[in-house]
């Protein structure tokens, strides 16, 4: 099942889920758990001193990602003003996080990296569809 489907079932978007913030509330999921999955990881390093500010905007972005899958999730009514909100703050902590995670020579972090980069992009494109 895709988050897509689920959202295009919702009575009140009448098979019109809105695919870019469609796609940017599933990299947002993603995004979470691999931020979440890259603190855990900098934890393991035998240098974690040197990971605290790696590990605190993991954790950041990922509740950011967290708040933007749910909020946009949510179709009945409206809340476009908020919705638009969450998806530049999206944004902003994913690009905090790649930039930090950058700053370190570990697989994980690179994953995470390529992850925030690529949900930022996505929120981009979904934040372009509200005009």
């Amino acid at each position: 099942m895709s988050i897509a489907e689920m959202i295009k079932s919702h009575p009140d978007v009448a098979g019109n889920p809105n695919e870019p913030l469609a796609l940017a509330v599933r990299h947002a999921m993603f995004c979470s758990a691999i931020c979440t999955s890259c603190a855990d990881a900098c934890l393991a390093e035998s240098h974690v001193e040197k990971m605290r500010q790696c590990i605190r905007t993991d954790l950041d972005c990922a509740d950011v990602c967290t708040m933007l899958y749910k909020v946009a999730t949510r179709r009945t009514g409206t809340n476009e003003a908020l919705t638009q909100s969450a998806l530049r703050l999206c944004i902003e902590a994913c690009q905090i996080c790649a930039e930090e995670c950058e700053r370190h020579d570990h697989d994980h972090c690179r994953r995470c990296a390529e992850m925030c980069r690529e949900c930022a992009r996505d929120c981009r494109k979904a934040l372009e569809t509200f005009g």
